[in-house]
């Protein structure tokens, strides 16, 4: 970006300074849904005091009527609340309205929202037929993204918004006509190169896109409107949803949010990262919808969609936590909070991972390499033999026997205090010592000790109902008290194997807000039943990836899928993940179509694109490398690709590079 772009961007990322915490009139500690107005479609109510609804999108070609109404069918038995469909073209969208029909003769009134792009006309043919119509403004009248950097004047630029308002308008008569429904719906893949051009790829053009849109429909007092802002990358997602809640609130508008991670992948991966992205939204009581976008079957993803808002939700009503921010927090653009760093613990280092072993014959159990945790937590017993590679955690108690006994073995393992036990802090010589805190408890104490002592690493826990907040607020007072030690993150849980996927989405939404906040230096998780170690050190991998602080796997950006998706999705994921499973840091794309194909993987290092029926292009980064291969051949086009991009090119010589 130039310079005139990036004030553009500095304007909008601002915090307001409207109430004494500085942050958009949302209390970060005590959880209260936002005060959004009230958005109808069809039968169903959204925003307000109503509840946060879940809804999915079918993968069926909306030209047929049978697969489509069978498929809505299934997702509205799973309980979902709305349903979308692909809207290409005007056949699907007239195509709609039999689907309709169809349904209700079957006694089914869920309301159906036409997803549309690239076509304002189609979305002018959907509004007649269906409770919702989805516009993209980032191809609505914009031609679609193409990567070109583009130079606009003020007057330029003012005449190209004109050309939206023309067009728009006339769509939002169509829906008032009809008691249709808009979302606005952002993607962070298919901005437009027009906001491209003075807002870069950043949240700062995404929500101004978004304004754009919104604008006219509060000058047309045209309220029915929900808002989607999207990316695959949940620290943009969560930053852009945050921006564009100020923006708003500058501006008076309170509309509803729908929520969701775009191209979040499947299985364990996908749910993680949804949890993270939606759940650090739900947690500051932002979003009145979700989708759940999973590269499953569309009814997979409403349970998820569910339990997500359920566990949020149940945080309320709770005990007030009396906390403030701190003076260094900006809620919109956090940055990480500085700390000292502590051994490996804090400062420019990546979280690190900490994990119960009990058992001492399992100590040592590695399944994944890279994904061993930092420091294992031992209680009382030290295993038979200590490995150079691992750093061992002790109660403090047993540990000032181990150096009494065995001074060497200190070397390697550290003494973790109670918060009662802080007297005895200054009494051991260690390194590296951990302190579990609650906020609230004997504070004074606490914050003294801490001032005296740099080597300690503070291990926040909550027992609170709420306790996101009440984890914010304990780093928030120490923040605000000028100290500096790193905080690990502990949570706990109590479920069997069976909840596996339970526990995943419990942990993944606890943490997304206080790593996106930048309060994390080390996340430990702990479960009172029968998931393995392994298992629970693997999750607490994938959060830190699914939040972009620490990467330890190849990362799959894949997309649902859609009735756009003309190839196999499933199983060319599936081909993929497991021909480049072991390349950890890579990531990959996997996309349906070109609506965000090339934009949501922009920072992917390769990218496969469905480009027509049955047809495939291959990207390196931005760039595509290859066009239009056979479906048959695409897979090993791309592992040929990768294969190729990363074996070292040889010198003229033959020899090696230096």
């Amino acid at each position: 970006m130039n310079e005139r772009d990036n004030n553009h961007g500095e304007e909008l990322l601002q915090p307001i300074d409207t109430d004494n915490e500085g942050t958009i009139g949302i209390d970060i500690f005590n959880l209260q849904r936002r005060n959004a107005s009230v958005t109808t479609v069809g039968n169903v109510a959204m925003g307000g005091n109503n509840p946060v609804r879940v809804q999915s999108m079918t993968t069926t070609n909306t030209n047929d009527t049978e697969a489509s109404v069978a498929q809505v069918q299934r997702i509205v038995q799973a309980g979902g609340e709305l349903v979308r469909l692909t809207t290409q073209g005007k056949r699907e969208a007239e195509n709609l309205q039999n689907i309709k029909q169809a349904l209700s003769k079957l006694g089914l009134h869920t309301p159906l929202v036409a997803d549309v792009h690239f076509n304002a006309n189609v979305a002018d043919v959907a509004a007649q037929h269906v409770e919702k119509v989805r516009i993209n403004p980032g191809n609505y009248v914009d031609p679609g993204r193409t990567f070109k950097q583009l130079e606009y004047t003020d007057e330029e630029y003012a005449e190209e918004i004109k050309k939206i308002d023309a067009r728009f308008v006339p769509f939002l008569n169509i829906c008032r006509q009809n008691n249709t429904a808009v979302r606005i719906g952002v993607n962070h893949g298919s901005l437009s190169d027009r906001i491209m051009s003075r807002y870069g790829d950043t949240p700062a053009g995404i929500v101004e896109s978004c304004m754009e849109f919104l604008r006219i429909c509060k000058r047309e007092q045209f309220n029915n409107v929900v808002i989607s802002i999207k990316a695959s990358n949940t620290v943009v997602m969560v930053q852009s949803v945050r921006l564009l809640v100020q923006q708003m609130r500058l501006e008076n508008m309170n509309y509803p949010l729908h929520l969701g991670v775009t191209e979040a992948g499947e299985g364990e991966d996908g749910r993680i990262k949804s949890a993270v992205g939606i759940g650090a939204l739900l947690a500051d009581g932002i979003g009145d919808t979700i989708r759940v976008s999973l590269s499953e079957e569309p009814e997979a993803e409403i349970p998820v969609a569910r339990a997500l808002v359920n566990y949020v939700s149940a945080r309320t009503p709770h005990l007030p936590i009396p906390a403030k921010v701190a003076n260094g927090f900006n809620f919109v653009a956090p940055e990480r909070r500085p700390t000292m760093p502590v051994a490996n613990i804090g400062g420019q280092n990546p979280p690190v991972v900490i994990s119960n072993r009990m058992d001492k014959n399992k100590v040592h159990v590695v399944t994944n390499v890279d994904q061993t945790p930092d420091y294992i937590y031992i209680g009382r017993h030290l295993p038979a033999t200590l490995s150079p590679q691992r750093r061992y955690i002790m109660d403090y108690d047993a540990y000032m026997q181990l150096a009494s006994t065995n001074p060497q073995a200190n070397e390697q393992v550290y003494p973790i205090f109670p918060h009662n036990a802080v007297p005895f802090i200054s009494l051991v010589q260690a390194d590296v010592k951990f302190l579990v805190l609650q906020y609230g408890a004997d504070s004074e104490e606490y914050i003294a000790c801490l001032k005296h002592h740099p080597e300690v690493v503070v291990v926040c826990m909550s027992t609170h109902k709420n306790k996101v907040g009440d984890q914010r607020a304990l780093v928030h007072e120490l923040w605000q008290a000028g100290l500096n030690n790193p905080v690990v993150f502990a949570q706990m849980y109590r479920h069997t194997n069976e909840e596996k996927d339970l526990f995943q989405l419990k942990a993944a939404a606890d943490m997304g807000a206080l790593m996106i906040d930048g309060l994390t230096d080390g996340i430990w998780l702990m479960n009172d039943g029968d998931i393995s170690d392994e298992d629970v050190d693997a999750t607490a991998f994938g959060i830190l990836q699914a939040a972009r602080l620490r990467t330890t796997k190849t990362e799959y950006i894949s997309c649902p899928g859609c009735g756009r998706t003309l190839y196999d999705l499933r199983s060319t994921i599936a081909r993929i993940r497991e021909a480049t499973k072991h390349m950890k840091g890579l990531k990959i794309g996997i996309m349906g179509c070109i609506v965000n194909g090339p934009g949501e993987m922009a920072d992917a290092d390769f990218g496969y694109v469905g480009a027509g029926p049955g047809k495939v292009s291959l990207y390196r980064k931005k760039e595509c490398v290859e066009k239009n291969i056979d479906e048959k051949d695409a897979v090993e086009h791309l592992l040929r690709l990768i294969e190729n991009s990363l074996t070292p090119n040889p010198s003229p010589r033959g020899e090696g590079r230096e």
